[in-house]
């Protein structure tokens, strides 16, 4: 279901809550030996609406009047919120053996040795919040991997390879209207 939430967002306050810097979350990952790459599933519906705010989201189908019931896509303020709910959740972890932006966690260890103990401990976390993950999105026990647009490993950062790619296969411009 798509919404146009134009009107909304523009009479909305904005929530000023800072997501973390992605430089930082990048560079502080790099040198570990094992990570877990985790997503969550469809993340902005695993939060509640507040009741009193249902009725400001409400949509026309051919079938009727309806609210939604979770946060949907589109809010201006949605990433706000989704980050503060993580925070809030994983405090104990996040800059000790977690990273999270949005809806993508990273945990991670210098050793192999205690991987296991922080997994526990994130997935003690997601059951008690009730929180889901994608596993189709999910890498467990990995010496590298994508997150937020770099590849890191024990070794640092790297670029990700497709966007390599895709600058190694753009077509040059033709014109001064292409540059």
């Amino acid at each position: 279901m798509c919404t146009d939430f134009t009107n909304l967002n523009k009479a909305c306050p904005k929530d000023f809550y800072l997501l973390p810097c992605l430089g930082r979350l990048v560079d502080h990952n790099a040198g570990h030996e094992v990570f877990d790459f985790m997503d969550a599933s469809r993340g902005y519906h695993q939060i509640r609406m507040l009741p009193e705010d249902e009725e400001k989201i409400a949509f026309f189908t051919d079938y009727g009047l309806f609210c939604w019931n979770v946060m949907p896509f589109g809010l201006k303020n949605a990433g706000a919120t989704y980050q503060r709910m993580v925070n809030g959740i994983f405090t104990n972890q996040i800059g000790r053996n977690m990273e999270i932006y949005v809806d993508d966690m990273l945990v991670k260890r210098k050793e192999r040795g205690h991987h296991l103990e922080n997994l526990k401990e994130t997935f003690e976390q997601l059951c008690a919040s009730n929180l889901r993950i994608n596993p189709e999105k999910c890498s467990f026990g990995v010496t590298s991997g994508k997150f937020l647009g770099y590849m890191i490993s024990e070794r640092g950062i790297k670029l990700n390879p497709d966007k390599i790619n895709a600058l190694l296969h753009m077509k040059p411009p033709e014109s001064y209207k292409d540059v």
